[in-house]
């Protein structure tokens, strides 16, 4: 068995406590000495220091700084280190620093008067050591370097980076204290006695539909407080009359008062509001720990703004919110010390990956992307797109927005800006890689080259359970990886030719600023022009960047709230002046 060396450095130790360790053994040795004349004959055993002593005793410390007392080490020698070292150096083992006191092993004989000096004062130092028991295992906690773990304050809980390189930020996401920190861990420690109320934004579509599926799974650890919706008042009214919330939310207000009929014949009485207010309304409504932000778009700006006032915690399924206002959003994390824990597949795996990593050591950030519909097509063939072929994702169950956005892998650069802001990375640290498998769903680097990945099938409700449960993990009766069934794991670089927007994505996230939000806005203009057929698919990397292009006059590098507010609805605006323009004719016959 071998032993990782640890310099004495990372313990605060008093400096008396080596002077007077020498002191006592120099007054041993010249006992010894003594002692030893009178021992000519005797037969004495060469002695050498050993990292696994066959019969050794060991003070350790724990990782709260506290002394004990090891049981003997009953394991084979072999000497790594020299006596000098010894004095400067601790041994790491089973999560403990071990000191090694003293070893004894024969390596030749030798019968002297010298070497019988030696016995003696090497016996009578090691009766004077073990009785002072090495006065560092008597020293105060306090007086003790408490050894770094995942309890430090960081964004998204647990990670964080230094902020040293350029392009990096700091206190990216910085969501909770220390504080907080310290009662999850106790919580988690404790068991899985936890109980969450929740409030569920956006619950009719794909989100909210596989969030209500893990709250009905585990109805022991999940309540439901609000839901809100767009317009599906028939699903809607089901999902209310199964889990009862406090407070209904629609926001096409054209429906409200049918919504109110169908709630109140079906027993439930609660406020039932609609519209944008209501939609926000909701979101801040009553005692919810957690708001799970499903709603798709900018459109989930206001209310995630209005959630975090209200100090509850996010769970972040909508990333075109911090997209478009991270300048903004993470100031109102730290002002009023929520989290913010990621609910999509990638930024989950990043944040499951970052879990007890060193705050400093993160080197870089690697997206996986399926690729989209059309990572098996010829870039001169996607002249015959459709509207129907871009909603075909090969792996993914999604909502047809984001499914365009795979397709065109705008999805992936809007990740990579996400990530930008949860994680704290420069663009240059953020790569992405086509995975066609979508088994690894994002990986971290850190400084020593190692990657850390997070698997499993792709399933969204992974992730959600995670932003829902951390820092526990519960059990849940989804199918396990089969490795002999996923068989390989591949990758390649992405076309950038052939999937422009990415590109673009990269652009605006290092431009910052309003330039983010125009991106966004642009291109979710640009995707409900091409679902109407007003534009081909090729067109819509052609509306952003025309976009950004115009907006780089009016870019402002620190923006308020009204500021992304003006310039999501004129990119939204601007880009349908385009269209109506004749700027993107629609014609790939040729």
């Amino acid at each position: 068995m071998s032993y990782q060396t640890i310099p004495t450095s990372r313990c605060n130790e008093a400096p008396s406590n080596n002077t007077r360790l020498v002191v006592t053994a120099l007054l041993a040795m010249t006992v010894g000495t003594c002692a030893g004349l009178v021992m000519n004959h005797a037969t004495v055993p060469a002695t050498s220091l050993y990292t696994a002593p066959t019969i050794a005793r060991t003070t350790t410390m724990s990782a709260h700084g506290a002394a004990v007392r090891s049981p003997m080490l009953r394991t084979p020698a072999q000497p790594i280190v020299s006596a000098a070292q010894a004095n400067d150096q601790l041994v790491y083992k089973d999560n403990q620093f071990a000191i090694p006191m003293y070893s004894m092993a024969p390596q030749h004989r030798q019968t002297t008067s010298w070497a019988s000096m030696f016995l003696g004062s090497a016996l009578i130092t090691a009766v004077v050591g073990l009785a002072m028991k090495l006065s560092i295992q008597k020293a105060a906690p306090a007086s003790l370097q408490q050894i770094r773990v995942s309890l430090e304050p960081s964004s998204i809980a647990m990670a964080t980076v230094a902020g040293v390189r350029p392009g990096e930020i700091q206190g990216a996401a910085a969501v909770n204290s220390l504080e907080a920190n310290e009662l999850a861990v106790k919580e988690m420690m404790e068991g899985l006695s936890f109980k969450k109320k929740v409030t569920l934004l956006g619950s009719t579509g794909s989100i909210g539909t596989q969030t209500l599926d893990i709250v009905e799974t585990c109805p022991q650890h999940y309540s439901i407080v609000g839901l809100a919706a767009g317009a599906n008042v028939d699903l809607l009214v089901e999902q209310c009359l199964k889990f009862k919330p406090q407070i209904v939310a629609i926001r096409d207000e054209s429906k409200l008062a049918e919504l109110k009929e169908r709630l109140a014949a079906g027993g439930l009485d609660c406020p039932v509001v609609g519209g944008e207010e209501g939609i926000v309304e909701c979101a801040k409504f009553g005692d919810a720990d957690t708001v799970v932000t499903g709603i798709v778009g900018c459109a989930g700006l206001l209310p995630t703004i209005a959630a975090i006032e209200a100090g509850k915690d996010i769970a972040l399924a909508n990333k075109e919110t911090l997209i478009s206002a991270g300048p903004v959003i993470l100031p109102l994390l730290k002002k009023h010390g929520v989290k913010m824990l990621p609910a999509d597949s990638e930024h989950s795996a990043l944040f499951q990956s970052l879990q007890g990593g060193p705050p400093d050591g993160l080197s870089k950030i690697i997206l996986t992307a399926s690729g989209g519909a059309f990572r098996d097509w010829d870039a001169k063939d996607l002249r015959k797109v459709t509207v129907e072929d871009a909603l075909k994702h090969p792996n993914w169950s999604m909502g047809a927005k984001i499914t365009i956005d795979s397709a065109t892998l705008m999805n992936k650069g809007l990740e990579v800006i996400e990530a930008h802001y949860l994680f704290g990375k420069g663009y240059d640290d953020i790569d992405v890689v086509i995975h066609p498998q979508s088994i690894i769903h994002s990986m971290v680097e850190y400084n020593d080259t190692s990657v850390i990945a997070q698997l499993g099938w792709p399933d969204m409700r992974l992730p959600l359970v995670y932003s829902m449960s951390w820092p526990h993990r519960i059990k849940m009766p989804y199918e396990r990886l089969d490795f002999v069934k996923v068989g390989q794991l591949t990758f390649k670089a992405p076309d950038t030719d052939k999937y422009p927007c990415l590109s673009l994505a990269y652009r605006a996230g290092r431009r910052a600023g309003t330039m983010p939000c125009a991106l966004n806005a642009a291109n979710e203009q640009a995707v409900e022009l091409f679902r109407q057929k007003k534009i081909h698919y090729l067109d819509i990397p052609k509306v952003i960047e025309a976009v950004m292009d115009d907006h780089e006059k009016d870019w402002n590098g620190e923006p308020v709230l009204q500021d992304i507010l003006d310039i999501d609805a004129w990119a939204r605006t601007h880009a349908v002046k385009l269209y109506e323009e004749g700027r993107f004719n629609n014609d790939y016959s040729q």
